[in-house]
């Protein structure tokens, strides 16, 4: 007589409370959005990916991937906002680099999905997906800002307009940096991209400073907490030699007398 093979045991089904399970699947829908498109991404490889039914999915997202898409955006979008949350504490070109290596840090684990994300063109982007988005932005340089000693909060005056365009342009010029990096194979190195990219928030103080009178101020409270051997002393090594060689362009200075 042959023997049957002893079927697996059932896994045991563990019921879940509507939290609990409610961030579980938006966990399983960041691991896909995370590196697919959400125009690539099915109701079935969720529930798959949680362990669950299709039917379980719909009753915690009837609308579908459209709101498991929004719901895990929103999501995605807070963990990325707290990658912008530093202490105040130490030389602020310091604190920055802490932050954009945790920022980079996201995209370079979110890569396709970072990617989809902030390129736009699903069809899956609508109007709200579209204000998260922005939101995560507004929040960065709100951040950015505080470091500078402008952020508005206790003990701090508020922005003027050519400080705060400038803080969003750096913004913007991060998440432009990051898109390119992910085409080009994740090259230079994280540690290189973010200190170049330290670099460019110097580079546009300085610029700012040079017609800007309280962007003046910032700067000159901002370069009293700094070290010679933090980001802007480096860069200053490295800029001064290059900035000898433009004298020439400078008016000649005026004699004694005159």
């Amino acid at each position: 007589m042959t023997s049957v093979p002893a079927a697996p045991p059932a896994r045991a089904y563990r019921r879940l409370g509507v939290e609990e399970r409610r961030t579980q699947l938006l966990g399983a829908a960041l691991t896909l959005f995370a590196h697919r498109a959400p125009d690539d991404v099915s109701i079935d490889e969720v529930a798959a990916v949680a362990g669950v039914s299709r039917p379980l999915v719909y009753r915690y997202f009837p609308g579908g991937r459209q709101q498991l898409y929004e719901a895990a955006l929103g999501s995605a979008a807070e963990q990325l906002t707290l990658c912008f949350a530093e202490p105040a504490v130490g030389p602020p070109t310091e604190r920055v680099s802490r932050v954009l290596d945790r920022y980079l840090g996201f995209v370079d684990e979110h890569d396709a999905g970072f990617s989809a994300l902030l390129r736009g063109g699903s069809v899956a982007e609508t109007s709200k997906t579209s204000t998260i988005v922005d939101g995560v932005r507004r929040a960065a340089a709100e951040q950015i800002l505080c470091h500078l000693g402008r952020g508005g909060g206790p003990g701090q005056e508020a922005a003027g307009p050519r400080l705060r365009m400038m803080v969003r342009t750096w913004i913007a010029a991060v998440e432009a940096a990051s898109l390119i990096w992910l085409d080009e194979a994740k090259q230079p190195p994280a540690q290189e991209l973010r200190g170049w990219l330290v670099d460019h928030l110097i580079a546009l103080l300085a610029a700012t400073a040079a017609s800007d009178g309280e962007t003046a101020s910032v700067v000159a409270g901002l370069l009293d907490q700094e070290t010679a051997d933090g980001p802007a002393g480096r860069l200053a090594a490295l800029v001064v030699p290059v900035a000898g060689r433009a004298a020439h362009l400078l008016p000649p200075a005026s004699s004694p007398g005159n």
